[in-house]
């Protein structure tokens, strides 16, 4: 059996096992590609919009749904060890693609100029965006956008606080990045 049949079989039967369409396991798949089998980031209907998922953590878009979070956890884990075993990851080319439709379904909130994101993210009405390129953050927060100078910060990662505020909070490889920490660029 070719690996192109074996995936399809291993997508037909996860979306009938978690009673999820195809379409949200191959979105799952592509993300986990993405970020190396270990970390998927991905807007899906499905899975109530955004949605990540590391081992340990999971988030859906109905962040309260736990049998949502279930389901996901349930999906990218075994689809997580499916590329491990595989060592299949997503191509330079295959990962602009992915970020563009991203942006696609999120309607390109960011300024155009500003080209593709190495990642990007959402919840709770907060979304993010970061361009290493550019060294910028922009953050969409309840309609209100943000652009920050990220500096000499390498943006890998991000957390946000569940509470009133829903912080964001970055990590870099100079370790955790505040954004009141960064310039402001929007003239505020």
């Amino acid at each position: 059996m070719t690996i192109a049949l074996k995936e399809a079989d291993i997508i037909a039967r996860l979306a009938h096992e978690h009673g999820v369409s195809e379409s949200a396991v191959r979105t799952v798949l592509a993300a986990l590609r993405q970020g190396g089998g270990s970390m998927a980031q991905f807007s899906h209907d499905d899975f109530g919009g955004m949605s990540q998922w590391s081992s340990g953590m999971t988030m859906v878009g109905d962040m309260f749904n736990d049998g949502l979070k279930a389901k996901l956890n349930a999906i990218a884990g075994e689809l997580s060890s499916y590329i491990r075993d595989h060592g299949e990851a997503l191509t330079p080319e295959e990962m602009a693609v992915s970020y563009r439709s991203l942006a696609t379904r999120q309607g390109s909130w960011w300024r155009e100029d500003f080209g593709e994101p190495s990642s990007v993210g959402s919840q709770n009405r907060i979304r993010y965006a970061v361009f290493p390129e550019r060294r910028r953050l922009v953050i969409d927060d309840h309609g209100t956008i943000q652009v920050f100078d990220t500096g000499d910060h390498r943006i890998s990662g991000v957390s946000q606080a569940q509470s009133t505020d829903s912080t964001l909070t970055f990590v870099s490889q100079q370790g955790v990045v505040h954004v009141s920490d960064l310039r402001r660029m929007d003239g505020a």
